[in-house]
């Protein structure tokens, strides 16, 4: 199932043109991070695929909702089950472009702030989103990091009374990838 998943989400990735500058990788991270006077909460997930084309500026993100892992078991159930639905949706994605890509240069190592506008689809839900983010670029490797806050409500995710007060109003996402040239 996983394999036929990375072959279905790098084929929906393919993005067409000899002169492409295509780098991807298959072991991204996204984790989240809600806090409140009652529990913190953090789940991560490191089998994020994506895919960057450094000519245009596209990004792509996809993953499986139920690989994130939580501190507790039963927290990671509730999540899979009650909140995000794993069964029903079982993956979340992204697909948009570097807004500011004429300010990076990919040739030189460096640190650049950037700025990602596309559709975030959690739960069902695609919302247009713009988020801050960094390409790192170091001896010929490029990475991406982002910070940025999404609302449950906003993506139809019931969070039931009796733990209304354990979970934030919004959810602290962080997005890591390291990039591979694609041959």
């Amino acid at each position: 199932m996983k394999k036929a998943f990375v072959i279905c989400s790098l084929l929906m990735f393919a993005v067409t043109g000899a002169s492409a500058q295509l780098f991807y990788t298959k072991n991204g991270s996204v984790s989240f991070f809600s806090s409140t006077t009652m529990e913190d909460i953090k789940a991560n997930n490191n089998q994020v695929i994506s895919i960057l084309n450094t000519r245009t500026g596209e990004m792509q993100f996809s993953l499986l909702n139920n690989a994130f892992h939580f501190k507790k078991a039963l927290m990671e159930e509730h999540f899979n089950e009650d909140y995000i639905e794993s069964a029903k949706y079982p993956k979340s994605s992204f697909k948009g472009s570097i807004s500011n890509l004429g300010q990076v240069d990919l040739s030189k190592d460096g640190v650049y702030t950037v700025s990602v506008t596309g559709n975030l689809t959690i739960h069902g839900v695609t919302k247009a989103v713009t988020v801050p983010g960094k390409l790192t670029v170091k001896g010929g490797t490029i990475s991406a990091s982002a910070i940025f806050k999404v609302s449950p409500k906003d993506y139809n995710i019931t969070i039931p009374a009796a733990v209304r007060n354990n979970i934030a109003k919004e959810i602290e996402i962080t997005v890591t990838c390291s990039y591979e040239k694609k041959s």
